[in-house]
C-alpha cells in the first residue's frame, strides 16, 4: 500500500499586478524505485528512458508559512547547465519503423507528489497507470505517450518540456497535427503553462485541477481545451478554473469546455482519465500544418 502524507501550503502567483492565492498538496512518503536506466522502447510497452537538457530554473522555493512565490510562473532555462530528465516513453502496440504510419502523442504532466527521483512514482495516476495496468482504455486509443518525471523541489518547466517534445518528434513517428498535453495538480498548471508558451504545438489541452493567470486568456482562444475540476476541492479551488475558462470566453474563445465535479475533491483525475471518452475527444482534434 502507498502512503501518502498530505502537505498543505498557499501559494502566491504573481504575474504583474495580478495576485492568485490558492491551496497545493499531496506527497507520497516512499515509492518502489523503477529501472531508471533508458530501456530501447518496445511497441506496447511503457519503458524508462533518459535525456540530457538545459537546466530548469522553476524553483519551488517554499518559504515561511508555506507561502510559494513562483509556482506557476514561466521561467527561461538555465543554459549554462544541464540536467538528466526522466521520462516514461509507451508506443502503441502497432507501431513500426519501417512503417509510414505516424502516431499522435500525448504528454502527460504528474502532480507535486510525484515528483523525485523513482520513475515508478509517475505510475501511480493517469495515462501512465492505466498504461501500467493495461487498461482497455490504454489497449482502444492507439498513443504515443510521454510521461516525464519532475524532480524535487521545482514545478514543470514548459521550455525544458518543449525540448523533450522537439525530441520525441525528431526520433519517432508523432503526426505533428495530432499532439495533446494533459496534468493534474501541479501537472494541470504545467498544462496551462506549456500551452500558453506555445500554443502552435498542440492540437488539444486537457488541465485538471489546475490553473493559471487570466491575463493570459488570449493565448489560449484558438487551442481546444477541456478543462476539469471538482467543486469540492479544497487544494485548488475550482474557481481557479472557472476564472481561466471565462477569461478565455471573454477574449473570444468558443473551443473550451469545463466540467466541474459535484462534490468532489482534489482528485478529480481519476474519474477523468478512466473516461475514454476524454481520449476520444483528444484523437477528434487536428491541427493544420503547413506543409
Amino acid at each position: 500500500m502507498k502512503t501518502f502524507l498530505k502537505l498543505f501550503f498557499s501559494y502566491l502567483i504573481m504575474s504583474g499586478t495580478t495576485s492568485l492565492v490558492c491551496l497545493f498538496a499531496e506527497e507520497p512518503v516512499s515509492q518502489e524505485s523503477a529501472n531508471s536506466e533508458s530501456v530501447k522502447p518496445e511497441p506496447g510497452k511503457q519503458v524508462p528512458q533518459k535525456i540530457t537538457l538545459p537546466q530548469s530554473a522553476s524553483v519551488w522555493e517554499e518559504k515561511s508559512q508555506g507561502v510559494v512565490k513562483r509556482l506557476g510562473e514561466i521561467k527561461p532555462l538555465d543554459e549554462s547547465k544541464t540536467e538528466v530528465v526522466q521520462y516514461l516513453l509507451y508506443l502503441p502496440k502497432d507501431y513500426a519503423v519501417d512503417s509510414e504510419k505516424e502516431y499522435p502523442a500525448l504528454l502527460f504532466l504528474h502532480g507535486a507528489g510525484e515528483r523525485g527521483d523513482k520513475l515508478d512514482a509517475v505510475t501511480v495516476h493517469g495515462p501512465p497507470k492505466l498504461l501500467a495496468q493495461k487498461s482497455e482504455i490504454a489497449e482502444k486509443c492507439p498513443l504515443i505517450v510521454i510521461s516525464p518525471q519532475c524532480k524535487n523541489g521545482y514545478y514543470w518547466s514548459p521550455a525544458q518540456l518543449l525540448l523533450l517534445l522537439d525530441e520525441i518528434e525528431k526520433n519517432y513517428k508523432v503526426d505533428k497535427s495530432r499532439v495533446y498535453v494533459t496534468g493534474l495538480s501541479m501537472g494541470g498548471f504545467g498544462s496551462w503553462m506549456i500551452a500558453s508558451l506555445a500554443p502552435e504545438r498542440f492540437a488539444a489541452v486537457a488541465p485538471i485541477c489546475g490553473g493559471f493567470n487570466t491575463e493570459q486568456a488570449k493565448n489560449f482562444v484558438e487551442i481546444p481545451m477541456w478543462v476539469f475540476h471538482g467543486d469540492a476541492d479544497q487544494v485548488v479551488p475550482s474557481e481557479m478554473s472557472k476564472k481561466m475558462v471565462k477569461a478565455i470566453e471573454d477574449v473570444g474563445g468558443k473551443k473550451i469546455r469545463l466540467t466541474i465535479y459535484p462534490g468532489v475533491g482534489h482528485d478529480s483525475w481519476t474519474q477523468t482519465y478512466d473516461n475514454i471518452e476524454l481520449y476520444h475527444w483528444f484523437l477528434s482534434n487536428k491541427k493544420n500544418i503547413e506543409k
